[in-house]
């Protein structure tokens, strides 16, 4: 569903240490809502709860959560880190996304 790569495995669990969240028993959050200049924008936190609409996915030892309806928007995505004087943070490449803004932060179908 989700794909996490090594260098977002890293650095999630460094920051979720720094926030009093347990990388191996808590969850990153990932999500879509409306917004942003392309129309959808992304959701990304650190939670330690589970909801009934909720849905838990497992990639590289980290643990996704995603609520049911923003599955279908992230199929396929991977959850990637660029760090860096010119690194932009968490960045999800996205292959149902059809345009993305500059910042990417936010994309369209």
């Amino acid at each position: 569903m989700i794909q996490v790569s090594d260098q977002a495995k890293s650095k999630a669990a460094q920051l979720m240490a720094e926030e009093g969240f347990n990388p191996e028993t808590d969850y990153i959050r990932v999500g879509v809502k409306s917004g942003g200049c392309s129309g959808l924008e992304y959701v990304l936190k650190f939670d330690n709860v589970k909801n009934e609409t909720d849905q838990i996915f497992e990639d590289n030892g980290v643990r996704v959560i995603i609520e049911k309806k923003s599955i279908l928007y992230l199929a396929g995505t991977t959850l990637e880190y660029s760090g860096g004087l010119n690194g932009k943070g968490f960045i999800f490449n996205n292959p149902n996304a059809a345009r993305t803004c500059g910042c990417g932060e936010s994309f369209s179908l």
